[in-house]
């Protein structure tokens, strides 16, 4: 049976310039990037990027400056269109929607979250929460109802009437995510959405967000240049460079088996101690003793338990269901790959 996603990205590449047309031409005949721009004066933005979205998962697009995620992430809702490809949700080709149905779909199904907050300084909280609810004809009562209940969820009760310039970084963000999730679309962009944001903070917002995705299961493409970002947030992970998409995986498929040379330097110095969990390197076999592992811990937790007998010890998945068994020796050659 075919497997069902909530977006797909098939075949999408953008280039900016003048004649995009003639220039995919000439890139579908085997110009690269950089010919391309001292031949032709055209820029390639994304070249032939394909990807699988799962609705309820979050998947995070990465790289550096210039490889392409942002540009990316803007056909998803036809802020960019792209010069070939289909963007493709719950079955719809999102470039054949009309102006009319266009509106409707950022308006419904797909919300945004800005890296620069973005918010209108001269309204309150709620205001900026409950704006697109009113512009999209919502009485005020039920509004504001809805509002509240969103500016709770992300944990700013009682900041209803305050204005942004009296709110910390943090706050503003919290308030752009309360206005994104007050529209009920299934779909939330975020586009390097934390990174403005002081280290404490943006981890508070990353665990916010890990909270609020196990509340509501809404599809979210985050965008980020961090990899210790996309490892604690992503179910998958593609990672882009020059326009190029070089591998997409869960965080510990990444880790354990990159790509290329590429991907492989780009996750050198992650401590995978932390990042990979016990249930990533677990196998068949038979458990000995009483030690039990949780398959979504990371291996550092299992440190003690491996020190203190060598022996094949349990895993189980959050159902407490026996998912296999983690040997001292799987984590050391783990570890050794770094």
């Amino acid at each position: 049976m075919t497997q069902s996603y909530k977006i797909r990205v098939e075949g999408v590449s953008k280039i900016f310039g003048r004649d995009p047309k003639a220039a995919m031409a000439q890139v579908r005949a085997g110009m690269g990037k950089d010919d391309l721009l001292r031949q032709t004066d055209h820029v390639l933005g994304l070249h032939d990027i394909n990807l699988n979205i799962h609705a309820g998962e979050t998947f995070v697009i990465m790289g550096l400056s210039g490889s392409g995620k942002s540009t990316l992430i803007r056909h998803f809702n036809r802020l960019i269109e792209p010069t070939a490809g289909r963007i493709v949700v719950d079955g719809v080709d999102v470039l054949t929607l009309d102006d009319r149905a266009l509106r409707a779909f950022r308006r419904k199904k797909i919300s945004m979250v800005f890296q620069k907050f973005a918010l209108l300084p001269h309204k309150t909280v709620m205001e900026n929460v409950i704006y697109g609810l009113l512009v999209d004809g919502m009485a005020p009562a039920p509004a504001r109802a809805k509002g509240a209940e969103q500016i709770g969820l992300v944990g700013l009760s009682g900041f209803e009437n305050h204005y942004p310039g009296q709110l910390s970084g943090g706050m503003q963000q919290r308030v752009g995510l309360a206005r994104a999730l007050a529209t009920d679309a299934e779909i939330l962009l975020m586009d390097e959405a934390f990174s403005a944001l002081d280290p404490l903070i943006r981890h508070d917002m990353q665990m916010q967000l890990r909270e609020i995705q196990a509340r509501l299961h809404k599809t979210i493409v985050f965008i980020t240049h961090d990899l210790d970002e996309a490892l604690l947030l992503g179910d998958h992970i593609a990672i882009l460079k020059d326009g190029v998409l070089r591998q997409v995986g869960t965080g510990p498929e990444i880790l354990m088996a990159p790509a290329d040379d590429y991907v492989a330097r780009f996750v050198r110095d992650v401590n995978r101690a932390r990042s990979v969990t016990c249930g990533a390197l677990a196998v068949a076999g038979v458990a000995q003793g009483e030690a039990v592992l949780d398959a979504a811990a990371p291996l550092e937790s299992a440190f003690a338990a491996l020190a203190a007998a060598d022996v094949p010890i349990a895993v189980q998945d959050g159902n407490g269901q026996f998912a296999g068994v983690l040997t001292r020796q799987a984590v050391f050659q783990a570890l050794s790959r770094q």
